[in-house]
């Protein structure tokens, strides 16, 4: 569906009042985080599940937005992807319409899909053609009557923001190990002496580059397997299939890097059936198990709700990564990257504890 019938559909399922309400306060994103000046928009959401339409509303809303700023916007709706599906004709058309150094926002409940001839990832298809982009991927768990605590999360004051960012990238980056403990009982140390860390600021002003909206975390790939001790995850976990509000806390044990032992309720039961599911998919089986990211939420107008681009943002958490690092600087590659939150941690840089 392109826009007059992507814009229809929303005025039929009732959201386009929603879609214009959010629409006002998303116009302030475009010159922070885009430095927008005459780029073609191109906008690509889906029509996602009952009740839990957040990625139309969301994509809805940006169109709008970008139309008000009277910028050169498209608006893309296709039926929801997941892992292994490939994108509508008319999406794999709008991004290869496209000529170099313009915008694309991707709001998905599920993925993107397979762009074909593209390229298999989009991200290096998006430097390559001086592309910038922001994104906001697996909304489906979240009811649409939720969708205001994206909207809140993704309404902050980006310079501000990206200044304290950069301060804790620096600090993250000269440190060589990383202790944390947590109140429900993390206790654990990760290595990443070496090892470059990155802000997710929301600045993707430079061509070729995005990320995602909400921003707000600082993170790094750990130095090889050097991560040992024990990870509670009491704030929400990422399957293959759904982000998870944690109910009862998933205890795992870490040795040499690798997942060795998982304890809980239900929560950990499906966790671990996604590693296995993984396992018996995956080239590399072995890195299914591989704790590949540190990340530390930084969004004050973040908050825990089940939806994991905006859990791992939430300030007063930490979290971690399963499975592949290689597309943001690790080495692991693997056919899963799934975040786990935990909350209230004291986190130590070098023997020094780090106050945010």
């Amino acid at each position: 569906m392109e826009t007059l019938e992507s814009l229809k559909w929303l005025k039929d399922h009732n959201l386009y009042d929603l879609s214009y309400k959010f629409s006002l306060s998303l116009k302030k994103i475009f010159t922070p985080c885009l430095a927008v000046k005459d780029e073609k928009v191109l906008i690509v959401g889906d029509i996602g599940y009952e009740n839990r339409n957040v990625a139309a509303v969301l994509s809805g809303a940006y169109y709008l937005a970008a139309e008000q700023l009277n910028l050169d916007a498209k608006l893309i709706f296709q039926n929801v992807k997941s892992r292994g599906d490939v994108s509508d004709e008319g999406v794999v058309r709008g991004l290869s319409e496209l000529k170099t150094g313009n915008i694309i926002i991707l709001n998905m409940s599920d993925k993107l899909g397979n762009i074909k001839e593209l390229g298999k990832s989009f991200r290096r298809w998006v430097a390559k053609k001086n592309h910038r982009f922001i994104s906001a991927m697996s909304l489906g768990d979240l009811a649409t009557s939720n969708i205001d605590l994206i909207l809140k999360a993704i309404d902050v004051n980006y310079k501000p923001l990206q200044t304290q960012h950069e301060s804790i990238r620096q600090r993250l980056e000269k440190a060589k190990e990383v202790h944390i403990t947590t109140p429900a009982g993390t206790d654990f140390y990760y290595n990443k002496s070496g090892i470059n860390a990155i802000s997710a600021d929301g600045n993707y002003t430079m061509p070729g580059t995005g990320g995602n909206l909400p921003a707000g975390e600082v993170y790094a790939p750990p130095n090889g397997k050097k991560i040992e001790g024990k990870i509670v995850i009491d704030g929400s976990s990422r399957t293959h299939e759904h982000t998870i509000l944690i109910r009862n806390p998933v205890e795992l044990t870490i040795s040499n890097g690798e997942i060795t032992d998982i304890k809980g309720g239900e929560e950990a039961k499906q966790l671990e059936n996604t590693l296995k599911w993984a396992a018996s998919v995956a080239k590399n089986p072995g890195n299914v198990r591989r704790i590949c990211e540190l990340g530390i939420g930084l969004n004050p107008n973040a908050q825990i709700i089940g939806a994991m681009i905006v859990d791992d943002k939430t300030l007063g958490t930490a979290h971690i990564g399963i499975g592949s690092n290689y597309w943001f600087g690790g080495s692991i590659y693997a056919i899963i990257h799934l975040d786990q939150v935990f909350k209230n941690p004291t986190i130590y840089l070098d023997g020094e504890q780090f106050k945010i």
